[in-house]
């Protein structure tokens, strides 16, 4: 057998041994929720298309729980209406493995392709690894839309914004149209001087929201003015699961947490993506400030629950890409690398639920909020590619570019760069990939 094909073959039975291991984890440690929040979004589209409530007045049986997202949400998810209930699940489950799958495959290819690694295995093991990966197995078992709206945000971010497309916005725009708090990336744009980027999105979030207004005026009005601030709707703020900084604070008194010092560590930590965003543009880092804004995102949402964190996932990925990129014995590596293993490890883990009877005592600040931690130790530690050292170019030549067209920066090769006799002879431009 060639050299190739064992590699290959070797390769197809890692892949097949990691897949069984994750799968016996998952039939040990994945929790059951029966996919808790599709049946809230299913049960009240019935409800409002062929028993004729209002959508916003609809709460699943025993439960607090309703509709909480705007009504262009309601308009996306209208066919579900219409299909029976083992049909909704499979397309719910489907949708988010394939949007998991180009996400993940923006994020990866150009670490794979730097290093050398053999791209469908590459991908392939970093599927099984986010299967694992307790934001997103809770997003399947609850049949969220996490990974939908995360696949709109990356797409501008790391394809049409580097692109500099005319329709750089749009998905950043629905996806705020579909749940409000991707809105954040609408402020990200605006922060890091993405003028047009930022008005196509206000647009798209606009339109959307003024169609589902024309559409269903009724359940509009009852949106905005009323159940958008119902905020029994979404549980208790110092329930284990809420893993944002109005979390931990509830969490400390859970009776009468304290408002002032939640806006205060709000303020300080936009302070701090403010500055971090606008150094990650400057580079011409899109895929850090994808990363950053998401992990800003669930910092400061007044609730941020397990599943939501899937929006980590680009910083533990980008850390990977830095620790590969740095020098192969050198201590940045070693610390890259295993800061990205600690954080997946934790947030693999449920290491949380540990203190979700008793959060109090220093062990139980310390524990319960360790998914916050996490958030706040990548908004602060996430490296940043620094710009691509300028070219000296002849008078005539065009400005290259050290972005991907993935949209992720990558590091100069100086082997690549062609001895200066035959510099001329690649069209005027001298891009170091």
């Amino acid at each position: 057998m060639a050299q190739g094909a064992r590699r290959t073959a070797g390769q197809v039975v890692a892949v097949v041994v990691l897949a069984v291991a994750v799968a016996a984890f998952l039939s040990e440690a994945a929790v059951r929720h029966g996919f808790f929040d599709l049946r809230v979004y299913y049960g009240a589209l019935n409800w409002w298309v062929h028993d004729g409530g209002e959508i916003y007045d609809y709460l699943k049986a025993g439960t607090q729980y309703g509709f909480t997202y705007p009504p262009f949400a309601a308009l996306v998810m209208l066919p579900m209406a219409y299909l029976s209930w083992h049909t909704a699940i499979t397309v719910s489950v489907v949708a988010t493995v394939l949007a998991s799958t180009v996400v993940i495959w923006w994020l990866l290819d150009p670490i794979a392709r730097r290093c050398g690694w053999t791209r469908w295995f590459a991908l392939a093991v970093a599927l099984c690894l986010a299967a694992a990966y307790e934001p997103m197995r809770e997003t399947v078992n609850f049949g969220q839309v996490n990974m939908l709206l995360l696949f709109l945000v990356a797409a501008d971010l790391l394809r049409l914004v580097p692109a500099r497309s005319r329709w750089a916005g749009v998905g950043i725009g629905l996806a705020t149209a579909i749940k409000l708090t991707p809105g954040i990336f609408i402020v990200y744009l605006l922060v890091t001087g993405r003028w047009r980027a930022a008005f196509i999105a206000m647009g798209a979030a606009a339109g959307a929201t003024v169609l589902a207004g024309a559409l269903f005026r009724d359940a509009s009005r009852e949106f905005w003015t009323s159940a958008l601030w119902n905020t029994d709707r979404v549980g208790e703020l110092s329930f284990i699961s809420n893993q944002s900084l109005r979390g931990t604070v509830a969490r400390l008194d859970p009776a009468h947490p304290s408002t002032v010092a939640w806006l205060v560590l709000v303020l300080a930590t936009l302070a701090v993506w403010v500055w971090r965003s606008r150094a990650a543009a400057a580079a011409d880092d899109e895929a850090a400030g994808l990363a950053l804004t998401g992990v800003t995102m669930c910092l400061v949402s007044p609730v941020t629950w397990v599943h939501h964190l899937v929006w980590l996932l680009p910083a533990l990925i980008l850390l990977v890409d830095h620790g590969m990129a740095a020098p192969a014995r050198g201590p940045r590596r070693v610390v890259l690398l295993a800061a990205a293993t600690i954080g997946y490890g934790f947030l693999t883990s449920r290491v949380v639920w540990s203190w979700e009877e008793n959060f109090g005592g220093i062990d139980g600040f310390l524990g319960s909020n360790t998914y916050v931690w996490i958030s706040l130790a990548l908004l602060l530690g996430l490296p940043i590619r620094r710009p691509a050292t300028p070219i000296r170019r002849a008078p005539h030549q065009r400005r290259g570019s050290a972005v991907e067209t993935g949209g992720v920066p990558q590091l100069t090769e100086p082997h690549r760069v062609p001895p200066t006799g035959e510099r001329h002879r690649i069209g005027g431009l001298l891009a170091v990939r």
